[in-house]
């Protein structure tokens, strides 16, 4: 007998897929810090935000279940974490108590959203800033659950910890869902029957 997955099945599988890419949040993050400590200057603030862009943009392109062109969402990932990055922290002048992360996380989610949502498939049309206006509510959300979660964000990260990234993850994971369905495969799975065959 044949077995076909269910659309809400699949649908479900992908965001659970997406949702594991938090991971690359706190990873990148950490490796940009290994290169450039903390953030505090324009150049560490670049170097550190494009460092962490190339390893979130790889981590979320490789869970993305074919929906965004990898190469494309990567550099973009890269050039808005950097640019982000950047412009979030000299807004704030490098400083780290919660209404100056909330800032720079729009700011970083801004910049970020823009890039992203421009390596999304030209087939969205418009829909595809729906994603770049979640993105800064989404970042200063990661940094407040960061904050409040007792992390100390005074040593200046680059990105928010995986108590943010858990759920910053999982909400982008259904808004992508939601502008990008994942197709069903055409191709049922066979599942060989236990029956035995009389000839």
């Amino acid at each position: 007998m044949t077995h076909t997955k269910t659309p809400r099945a699949i649908t479900i599988r992908a965001w659970l897929l997406w949702t594991t890419s938090f991971l690359a949040l706190p990873v990148g993050g950490y490796a940009g810090t290994i290169i450039t400590g903390r953030i505090d200057d324009p150049l560490s603030a670049a170097i550190g935000g494009a460092i962490a862009g190339l390893v979130i943009g790889t981590g979320q392109a490789l869970t993305s279940s074919h929906r965004v062109r990898p190469v494309t969402w990567i550099l973009a990932t890269i050039l808005g974490m950097s640019t982000g990055v950047a412009l979030g922290s000299a807004a704030v002048g490098y400083r780290t108590a919660l209404p100056d992360l909330v800032l720079m996380g729009a700011l970083n989610g801004l910049v970020l959203g823009v890039a992203q949502a421009l390596a999304l498939p030209r087939r969205l049309g418009r829909r595809r800033w729906v994603w770049a206006a979640a993105m800064p509510a989404l970042w200063s959300l990661g940094w407040t659950l960061t904050t409040l979660a007792g992390i100390a964000v005074d040593q200046q990260f680059i990105v928010f910890g995986a108590s943010g990234a858990v759920l910053v993850t999982a909400i982008t994971g259904l808004l992508l869902n939601r502008l990008l369905p994942v197709a069903a495969s055409k191709q049922p799975t066979i599942i060989p029957s236990t029956a035995k065959v009389h000839s």
